[in-house]
């Protein structure tokens, strides 16, 4: 096991890694920005080292400082938490050079399932569902127009590299795909250094569904069953639930356990989601696979009692995984809400500033994962997220109930947060019987 693991990340996740490490023995180093320089969590690691000022560039994303705060203070092993440097294979590669062991998978495997090209020709060998599309990026605009009457329209062009509906465009006919691709690749260019596109089949009305899997260097890979994702506004996710409700328990058993495989042939130690859309048919179809820990693992912890972020550390550290897949079975429902410093009804609008009221609610089955407190100031620097509030019930009903009353006693001010809309989901019948898609919310919010 490691002596001493550096953080590079912050907030919550940063929090949530310190307490793994509590457990398992291992010292702790947080990094942080002067924005950060009073965040509440920083008391509780072993060593903490400023690395830079607010702007991610010069602190959380800057990776020499990252290195050289590692080196300083003697770490064996960076833990990336999720977003920032969680999935540059550049940094991974950096980290192994410096002999610094990364939590994650290797730069490799972190190619071969990052890139989405890549990775969809592994997803078809381990019998993974692919949406029908190009089979390697597109070179040009007739190929394009090619590849979409084949398949049919409306189709999606997709950036290879990187996420978060950046370099995504949808295109209806063959004009807006012409000058949907032009945008796409120079979006993608911008934010992820690499323009190459592809094309696919889009469609309409789908949800969202995600599996957890997690892998070890002793060729072990096991899934934790699956998320539905499907309540999100503009690609950002806002509640998450496991298991998703009314799935196929046949379809769902043929592709956790084809997660499983994708994952194990990429030879990919750590924690890796496997995201899917499926239709209104049940037919399943891979987006992407996410090579990092994700926001709403608390979600796959409370049906599995798996604690991922601890087994993350014990796999990167050679470890086998401690459980085989006759282990894990599925307990109850469970439902996250992500409470975000933002303001629904002034169309999400930031709201960083003061916290002078915060109260967290309690009871059976609820877990609030933040690292916000009364007196902290939330900084306009970086994601919304204040944290996370996810409740646990033995049915689906039960939890919607207990995530409704938890909400209610949630309490947080000045600030203005997500969590009234949240209570409003709660409420609303079509997500009570679970007939949500990726475009459930919008037409709430439209309505």
């Amino acid at each position: 096991m490691f002596k001493r693991i550096l953080i590079a990340n912050r907030g919550e996740i940063a929090l949530r890694i310190i307490r793994a490490c509590k457990e398992l023995g291992v010292e702790t180093v947080c990094v942080y920005s002067t924005a950060d320089r009073d965040a509440p969590y920083l008391r509780l690691a072993d060593h903490t080292v400023c690395i830079g000022a607010p702007p991610a560039s010069e602190s959380y994303i800057n990776m020499s400082r990252i290195i050289s705060a590692a080196e300083v203070t003697d770490s064996d092993a960076i833990h990336p938490g999720y977003g920032f440097l969680a999935e540059n294979s550049e940094f991974a590669a950096m980290c192994r050079d410096c002999q610094i062991a990364f939590v994650g998978p290797s730069p490799e495997a972190m190619g071969k399932l990052g890139d989405k090209i890549s990775c969809k020709k592994l997803a078809r060998a381990a019998k993974m569902p692919t949406f029908p599309g190009s089979e390697d990026a597109i070179e040009d605009e007739e190929e394009a127009v090619q590849v979409a009457q084949k398949i049919g329209f409306p189709v999606i062009v997709k950036a290879a590299a990187g996420g978060g509906g950046r370099g995504m465009r949808i295109a209806h006919n063959i004009a807006t795909l012409r000058t949907g691709l032009k945008s796409a690749r120079q979006e993608a260019e911008s934010a992820f250094g690499n323009g190459a596109v592809y094309i696919e089949k889009f469609l309409e009305s789908a949800r969202h569904i995600e599996v957890q899997v997690l892998a070890d260097s002793h060729g072990n890979a096991v899934h934790l069953y699956e998320r539905d994702c499907s309540t999100q506004r503009r690609h950002q996710k806002l509640i998450e639930e496991a298991p998703a409700p009314h799935v196929d328990p046949k379809k769902r058993d043929e592709v956790c356990k084809a997660a499983a495989r994708l994952v194990r042939n990429a030879e990919y130690v750590g924690a890796a989601t496997v995201e899917m859309l499926l239709d209104d048919k049940q037919n399943f179809y891979l987006l992407e696979v996410n090579t990092r820990v994700q926001v709403e693992h608390p979600v796959t912890e409370m049906i599995t009692g798996v604690d991922i972020v601890k087994t993350q550390i014990m796999v990167a550290a050679g470890e086998p995984l401690p459980f085989k897949q006759r282990n894990i079975a599925v307990n109850g429902h469970a439902i996250e809400c992500r409470i975000n410093a933002e303001d629904p009804a002034n169309n999400f609008a930031p709201s960083p500033g003061p916290i002078d009221r915060f109260d967290l609610p309690g009871g059976p089955g609820v877990r609030v994962d933040t690292h916000a407190v009364a007196g902290y100031r939330v900084p306009p620097n970086y994601d919304s997220m204040i944290g996370k509030l996810i409740v646990h019930g033995d049915t689906r009903r039960i939890a919607i109930r207990r995530m409704e009353q938890a909400l209610r006693e949630f309490h947080v001010g000045p600030i203005r947060t997500t969590i009234p809309l949240q209570i409003e989901l709660m409420r609303d019948g079509s997500f009570q019987h679970g007939g949500i898609d990726i475009h459930y919310l919008e037409r709430l919010l439209k309505g």
